[in-house]
Parts: C-alpha cells; sequence; structure tokens
C-alpha cells in the first residue's frame, strides 16, 4: 500500500536553504529513476514521518507533484541524531507492476527450549517483490526449537509474489547452548591470556571480594 503526500517541487539549494525549509517541519527529499532528472521536492515533515513509520524501511509513497502523480520507494532516510527529525530523504521512482529489490528484516518469534541462546546471524535478506506489494518483514518462528537447531534463508516462507535473492544456504538462525558464568569467564581467560594480558593477585582478590560482598554492598579496595 502506498501512502498519498502532497509535496513542492524545490527551487533553491545548499545548506542554508534546507535549514529554512526544516525550520518550516518540511523535509528535503529527491526522487531519481527511470532514466529522467532528479526531481528534488519539499515534502510536508509530519505527515512524512508518519507515511514512513507505517511504511517501514520499504516505504511506499504516493507523491503529487504539480498536479501528476508519482510513486516513489524510500531508499536512504537522514535523521538528525539529536532531535530525531527528518533531515532528507532519498527516494526511487518506481511504476505499479514493476519488479524491484529490497533487502526487508526478519524478525524473530516465539520461545526457544530452555537453557538455549538464539543468535539471529542475519537481520535481513533481499528479495525481488512487485513495487506495490512490498512485504514489510518475514517472520520465523523458533517456538520450541531446541539446541543445534539452524535456520537458512531457503526455510523462510516468503509472501506471494516475492522471490528471494539472498543466497539459499545464508544462516540466519542459530539456536546455540546458552553459556554458563563460568564458561564465560574461562573464554574471558583465555581472551586475556592470548592478547598478552595478565592479572596480579590485587586484582583476582578485589573480584573475589565482590563476588562475596552481600548485595548492596561493594568490597573496599587500596
Amino acid at each position: 500500500m502506498s501512502e498519498k503526500i502532497k509535496a513542492e517541487k524545490r527551487t533553491e539549494f545548499g545548506k542554508g536553504a534546507a535549514r529554512r525549509i526544516r525550520r518550516d517541519n518540511k523535509v528535503p527529499a529527491v526522487v531519481y529513476g527511470h532514466g529522467n532528472d532528479p526531481i528534488h521536492v519539499t515534502l510536508p515533515g509530519h505527515d512524512t514521518m508518519l507515511a514512513l513509520k507505517h511504511g517501514g524501511a520499504n516505504a511506499l509513497l504516493e507523491l503529487e507533484i504539480d498536479g501528476s502523480t508519482q510513486l516513489a520507494l524510500t531508499k536512504q532516510v537522514q535523521i538528525d541524531p539529536i532531535k530525531r527529525h527528518l533531515e532528507h530523504i532519498d527516494f526511487v521512482a518506481v511504476k505499479r507492476g514493476e519488479k524491484v529489490t529490497v533487502d526487508i528484516p526478519v524478525q524473530v518469534v516465539g520461545d526457544a527450549a530452555s537453557e538455549t541462546l538464539v543468535v539471529t546471524e542475519n537481520a535481513t535478506i533481499s528479495v525481488e517483490a512487485e513495487a506495490t506489494h512490498i512485504p514489510e518483514y518475514v517472520e520465523v518462528s523458533v517456538e520450541g526449537a531446541e539446541i543445534g537447531t539452524q535456520i537458512h534463508a531457503s526455510d523462510l516462507v516468503l509472501p506471494s509474489g516475492s522471490t528471494l535473492l539472498t543466497d539459499p544456504e545464508t544462516l540466519i538462525v542459530n539456536v546455540t547452548q546458552q553459556q554458563s558464568q563460568e564458561s564465560l569467564e574461562a573464554e574471558l581467560e583465555t581472551a586475556e591470556a592470548e592478547a598478552g594480558i595478565e592479572r596480579d593477585e590485587s586484582d583476582e582478590a578485589t573480584e573475589a571480594a565482590a563476588d562475596e560482598a552481600p548485595a548492596g554492598e561493594a568490597a573496599s579496595e587500596e
């Protein structure tokens, strides 16, 4: 599903122009593709943010530009790291029925068997799908999965109309044995030894005292 957004053609460029656009609660954007010159537009900030949230990583917007309509697939979104508002958006122009290549997230659901650790080895897969029917995500269940269970890309069930492009043998989810505290400490000691890090007795004594100290109390250090 695409969401309709009214866009205005942009004639001013540069950092100063972009700042003025953002002060008006709008977003500068560019639409590329289909052999045409890039279309520079300005979008309403609030409506665009909502459309991106609804559509996910591959949101499809129906941009109304000077009385005509252009389907635009979201390719890159720049967000201010502090204020969290939209800084700039790159779109690719698409047509209805056109096949596009996109990366979609893998969503792991369910609880594996006890004493297991579920590791997501690859959080996204690449698929080919119609521009107007791009899956928001693909779901994989690990409910009751035992130690040693491995789920590969070929095991994923894709929505109708989507074709897997990722190597079918790609490991997506790996269910392993949950490590004990003793095992983690042993691995840490091995890694420190390989790195040439030596612990002196005072460090070990401090750690031992901290382990034995009652809850809420810290071991004193000299």
